[in-house]
């Protein structure tokens, strides 16, 4: 299992990511269901006195995991907004995008279907 780094730095992370979940509704982030929720578990699951505190480290690998989910949601988000495709292209767009020309018609000037 890889490490999940510092308590500290993933409740800074989940915080960074409702701020970014907020930023278009504009409420603040502390407003929200989600943040009172996070402040309740984190500070039910402290670090004690005991050596090892098994619920703790759960929830730190959960919130890890959650942070996971909101970042690759916003990234991905991002990136379907910057290759979203616009509909149909016609043939000479999509021969333009590759580099091609498509071939004139014959007969030059003058000439009628």
């Amino acid at each position: 299992m890889a490490a999940l780094g510092s308590p500290v730095r993933t409740w800074r992370g989940l915080l960074r990511e409702l701020r970014y979940l907020n930023a278009a509704t504009g409420r603040p982030y502390r407003d929200t269901a989600a943040y009172r929720y996070l402040v309740k578990a984190f500070r039910a699951h402290r670090v004690t006195s005991e050596k090892l505190c098994r619920a703790q480290h759960e929830l730190h690998f959960q919130a890890a995991t959650y942070l996971c989910l909101l970042r690759s949601i916003r990234e991905h988000v991002a990136l379907h907004q910057e290759f979203h495709g616009k509909g149909e292209r016609s043939v000479e767009e999509s021969a333009g995008l590759v580099g091609l020309k498509l071939p004139q018609q014959p007969g030059g000037k003058g000439w009628e279907p």
